[in-house]
């Protein structure tokens, strides 16, 4: 019963040597996950590091996003370890987890959402990613293993004294490096033309490439191409929030220089 457990299209793409789309979502409503999915992005980022999202809320998005083909991943809260495999037992195509520091942070990691024999995670099969406890456990368990990512995040400057131990940690399938925070983290907020976000980048994706791991980061549709001959397989590229605020913008601006003609000067008929 295998056609039941659900490919992963991100990791697909990315064993074939090809550049994984993804979009952020800050918004709760299932129907932009679908929107995105139609208009052909390869996978939604469901956060709930920094967004008020419930359980359901992510539930429902990750089930949007497979109805039309696309793969969602959840970034996950640094909490226990419910909240990370709750997320791949909805059935999500993998979890991010934001602020790893040591290896000895990414062992425990794999140690709690991988199956054995690279980890310790808590079986249950009963769920979405289990087919509701319709396929064989093995199966399932050599599927969650081998089908679903496990992306750890960079993005502290004291982390890069790990990092090459942190991409050789088995059973991570990405690194992922975050400028927004690493900038703070270097004392420069928000600035992101200092050279040490460059070279923090681009160590990223070595470390990666060296240990086998794919390196994935946020950028736009503009510097997509350099981000790539850099390395990087997986991209965000924007954010709904962004989007909208975008759109929004230049609907408002429309009419702000059109002049409506006086009272006076129309002619009633």
């Amino acid at each position: 019963m295998a056609d039941l457990l659900r490919p992963n299209r991100v990791l697909d793409k990315l064993r074939n040597g090809s550049t994984a789309s993804c979009i952020k979502m800050n918004l709760a409503d299932p129907r932009v996950a679908q929107i995105a999915a139609i208009c052909g992005i390869d996978c939604v980022w469901i956060d709930t590091e920094h967004v008020p999202n419930s359980i359901r809320d992510v539930e429902n998005c990750v089930r949007a996003a497979y109805a039309h083909g696309t793969d969602a991943i959840v970034r996950v809260m640094r909490g226990g370890y419910s909240d990370m495999i709750r997320p791949l037992e909805m059935d999500a195509a993998g979890i991010m987890v934001p602020h790893v520091m040591s290896a000895k942070d990414a062992q425990e990691v794999v140690k709690t959402t991988r199956f054995h024999p690279l980890g310790q995670r808590p079986l249950d099969g009963g769920n979405a990613d289990g087919a509701f406890g319709q396929v064989d456990i093995n199966e399932y368990m050599q599927h969650a293993n081998t089908q679903k990512l496990i992306i750890v995040q960079i993005e502290d400057v004291e982390a890069l004294d790990e990092l090459d131990q942190i991409a050789s940690v088995e059973g991570v399938d990405m690194i992922f490096f975050g400028p927004g925070d690493f900038s703070q983290s270097i004392g420069r907020p928000g600035k992101f033309d200092d050279p040490r976000i460059e070279d923090a980048r681009i160590r990223v994706a070595e470390a990666a490439a060296k240990h086998g791991k794919y390196a994935g980061t946020v950028g736009t549709p503009t510097t997509g191409a350099r981000l790539v001959e850099l390395g990087y397989q997986f991209l965000s590229l924007g954010a709904d929030v962004v989007g909208l605020g975008e759109y929004f913008t230049h609907v408002a601006s429309a009419l702000h220089d059109v002049k409506p003609k006086s009272a006076a000067s129309v002619v009633y008929r």
